[in-house]
Order: structure tokens, then C-alpha cells, then sequence
């Protein structure tokens, strides 16, 4: 029996996903896997800081199947008793606030649609303590809760919001070749990773793409921890 064209279709065919802060974390490639897998990617290097920024793109990019929430900022690593307002405000300005501006904007076409995916690229530093890094932790944080959150709220109308929580991925916004080639990192894969080694961009962004196909319509509000077993230990 042949297989029929539906089923030999890519997994992503004929889905419209856009991508925010594409020149960073895990855009790059992540795209390029979505491509592969049959997406058409609509991409923005916008940093959203903007409060009408967030609705303006969703507004010209017309039809979105999935958004794809993939924000990032350099983590500072101040410690606790030192951090400052400014710096407390720019971490949420970068990395929290144009989420929930992004999902009211492409919320209403998905819930007509009664279908739709968001998936919030996070980070595992909100599931498990680090040192110097209150503000960009409490700001992850807060987009896993709020994806958990809205990703309960919409499941009626089969919409799927789900976010990962990765850290150790190969990416070069937060382990640049610097880092990666600094044989105290090294150690530090070996003794904090059960993996012993970083998670590659890859495999991470492959993974993403599964969560945006029709493959993963049973996952609501979920948060994957994809960190080479660093979350949970």
C-alpha cells in the first residue's frame, strides 16, 4: 500500500511561525530547523522594547500559526545585595514584559481559529538556584509561570502554550566559544552536568519543533527541562 502525499507531508507543513530576537539565544538554529521541517518563518530581530511593538509585529505578520517566544538578554551576574532598580527593570523589560504584550496580540486570531501553538524559549536558571543571578532568574521564572498559567486558560480553545527550560545548550548568546573553550567551564560541564557535556543547539531545536507540531497537541502549560539533567538532580 502506498503511503498517501498527507502523511509523507513535513511536520511543519504549511505552518506560518514567527520567531522573536532571531539574531539570539536559540533563533538561529532553530529556524533553520523549522525550515527544514516545512515551516514558513517569519522572522524579527525586534528587541520589543517597545509597549506597541509586540502588537505592531503581530499585526503585519497577518496569519500566525505558532509563535515562537525566544527572548534573551546577557545575564548579569551582580550579587543579590548589590543589584539595582535599573537592573532589576531592565532584566523584566527584556524578557518578560513583550511576552504577555506578543500572546494578547496573536490570542484573538488562534482562538477564532480554535487552534494555535505558543512556545516560550526559557531558561532552567527558574528551576533550580544560582549564584549572581536573582534578576535574570526571577525574570525566567516569570515567564515559565506565565506561560503554565495562560497555557491552562486557553487549552479549550486547543491552543497549546508550552515553554522549555534549558541551560548547558550550545548557543552562542549565553556559552560563546570564550566560554566553551575556558577549561574551568569545561570542569564545571563535568561536575554540575550528568550529561558532561553541553546539549547541542540541535537537539534543543529540534525538540522545539516537535513541541510546535501536531504531534504535541496533548502538552498544556507544560515546562520541559532540557539541560543535560542539570534540572532535576
Amino acid at each position: 500500500m502506498k503511503s498517501s502525499n498527507r502523511s509523507n507531508r513535513p511536520p511543519l507543513a504549511g505552518k506560518r511561525i514567527l520567531v522573536t530576537h532571531a539574531k539570539a539565544f536559540m533563533a538561529p538554529v532553530l529556524c533553520e530547523v523549522l525550515v527544514e521541517q516545512g515551516a514558513e518563518v517569519i522572522l524579527s530581530n525586534d528587541a520589543l522594547l517597545d509597549p506597541e511593538a509586540p502588537g505592531a509585529l503581530v499585526a503585519a505578520t497577518g496569519h500566525i500559526d505558532i509563535l515562537v517566544a525566544n527572548l534573551a538578554l546577557a545575564a548579569p551576574t551582580t550579587p543579590a545585595d548589590k543589584v539595582a532598580d535599573t537592573e532589576w527593570r531592565d532584566m523584566f523589560a527584556a524578557l518578560v514584559d513583550p511576552l504577555p504584550r506578543l500572546v494578547r496580540a496573536v490570542l484573538p486570531q488562534m482562538m477564532a481559529r480554535r487552534s494555535g501553538k505558543i512556545l516560550v524559549m526559557g531558561s532552567a536558571s527558574a528551576l533550580r538556584g544560582m549564584k549572581r543571578a536573582s534578576t535574570y532568574s526571577a525574570a525566567r521564572g516569570a515567564q515559565l509561570a506565565y506561560a503554565q498559567a495562560v497555557g491552562v486558560e486557553v487549552a479549550p480553545y486547543q491552543i497549546q502554550v508550552n515553554a522549555i527550560a534549558q541551560n548547558f545548550v550550545d548557543n552562542a548568546t549565553y556559552f560563546p566559544a570564550e566560554v566553551q573553550n575556558n577549561p574551568r567551564f569545561k570542569e564545571r560541564l563535568q561536575n554540575e552536568v550528568p550529561l558532561g557535556r553541553l546539549v547541542s543547539a540541535r537537539e534543543d531545536a529540534s525538540f522545539a519543533a516537535y513541541l510546535c507540531s501536531d504531534a504535541a497537541n496533548c502538552f498544556v502549560g507544560q515546562v520541559f527541562p532540557v539541560c543535560g539533567g542539570w534540572v532535576p538532580r
